[in-house]
């Protein structure tokens, strides 16, 4: 990843960026079941570290948005944030939080909208937006999504493209790269591991 922009604290953005970076690495590790118990250990200690980290920025600076942490900061906030499961006290305040920045043009809504659906996902909920996936018996699977029928009419209100369209483009990578898990993208969990995925 790469800055496109100046943020004002490029040593929280180095951070965050590192940071996602290892958890990325790791979720990809841990997807091809090449984690013995010790790895898995750390991961998931860097999974609470990163949550940790990410929980006394929003404290002292709101979300650390564009102007921040610059766009790629930002988003690698935001993918922690979405895999930060087992911090649900972590997870509503940053929706929150990503909401409030992104009506200050700081973030992106389809930013909010996948963490949304990550939220309503882990409080046993159908999701809104159909952006969170998981692998199951016939591979990718769409986790459950209130009123499907106004599905797109939904996706479109927040600028992300036709499920459809969306679908077929998930399916595609993860038929090509099933390991990967790569930051423009956002869907996840379950009894089968959560993916973030551009959908």
């Amino acid at each position: 990843m790469t800055m496109t922009t100046e943020p004002h604290r490029p040593d929280i953005a180095r951070d965050l960026l590192d940071r996602a970076e290892a958890a990325r690495l790791y979720r990809s590790k841990l997807t091809r079941g090449q984690l013995g118990p010790a790895e898995l250990d750390l991961g998931r200690h860097g999974d609470r570290s990163n949550a940790s980290v990410l929980r006394r920025i929003v404290e002292q600076h709101g979300w650390p948005g564009r102007s921040l942490v610059g766009e790629d900061g930002g988003v690698a906030a935001w993918q922690i944030a979405l895999h930060a499961d087992q911090e649900l006290d972590l997870q509503r305040p940053a929706l929150r939080a990503i909401a409030t920045a992104v009506e200050r043009g700081e973030a992106a809504i389809q930013q909010w909208a996948h963490l949304y659906d990550r939220c309503c996902v882990n409080a046993g909920q159908r999701q809104v937006y159909g952006t969170q996936h998981r692998y199951g018996h016939a591979g990718v699977e769409v986790l459950p999504v209130r009123e499907p029928e106004n599905l797109d009419a939904r996706r479109a209100s927040v600028g992300l493209p036709p499920f459809a369209t969306a679908q077929e483009a998930v399916r595609r990578r993860y038929a090509r790269e099933p390991e990967t898990d790569q930051a423009e993208d956002a869907e996840h969990s379950g009894a089968a591991p959560l993916m973030r995925t551009a959908a």
